[in-house]
């Protein structure tokens, strides 16, 4: 059976790349919805405002399972991770918006992410169609990247065992995106663009 494409949740269609999103765009996979079901790293998403923009990243939520993933054979430190599992992790927002003191306009991106033992690589690129494998984020691919920004990841107290992508607020406004996992956080700073 062909693969096809699947809005996860009221079933929507997936913005193109030159359109801006739904205040609320469903998160795209290339599964059909039996095999979403089996999928041992669900799709999950976190929407939140920003400014005058309405953002959501959907992303997929591995597991440990007893592994070392972060610093490890899966997530090694210095190679190119597609910060999630299957599809690469991508952010929609309906204007423009800071993350990490890159700009990103109006539609959608994907994220990579290089870890690091004490720096981390944020990379956004404006390719969201191919597969979330680090080996076919090709030189062609690369040639989209909007910009990258580094984050120093600082230690959790506690093990987290799903990785998890989540808003941090500050007087009830956004102020950074955190990505954690395992013993892992990263807070990137975000702001609406100007």
């Amino acid at each position: 059976m062909t693969p096809v494409l699947v809005a996860v949740g009221a079933l929507l269609g997936f913005p193109s790349q030159s359109m801006v999103p739904s205040a609320d765009p469903a998160c795209m996979t290339t599964a059909n919805m039996g095999s979403l079901a089996k999928r041992a790293s669900p799709l999950d998403s976190v929407s939140f405002q920003l400014g005058d923009a309405e953002v959501k990243i959907c992303y997929g939520r591995p597991s440990a399972r007893g592994r070392t993933m972060i610093g490890g054979h899966h997530v090694p430190y210095g190679a190119l991770w597609r910060t999630g599992a299957n599809e690469p992790t991508m952010i929609h927002t309906t204007a423009p918006i800071m993350v990490g003191g890159v700009k990103l306009g109006p539609g959608t991106v994907s994220i990579y992410t290089i870890p690091g033992k004490t720096e981390w690589t944020m990379i956004f690129n404006r390719s969201t169609e191919q597969w979330g494998d680090e080996g076919s984020y090709t030189d062609e691919i690369r040639k989209l990247e909007v910009g990258r920004a580094t984050v120093e990841p600082q230690k959790r107290k506690s093990h987290l065992e799903q990785l998890t992508i989540r808003v941090q607020e500050y007087a009830g406004k956004p102020t950074a995106l955190v990505l954690e996992w395992e013993w892992t956080v990263l807070a990137i700073p975000l702001s609406p663009a100007s």
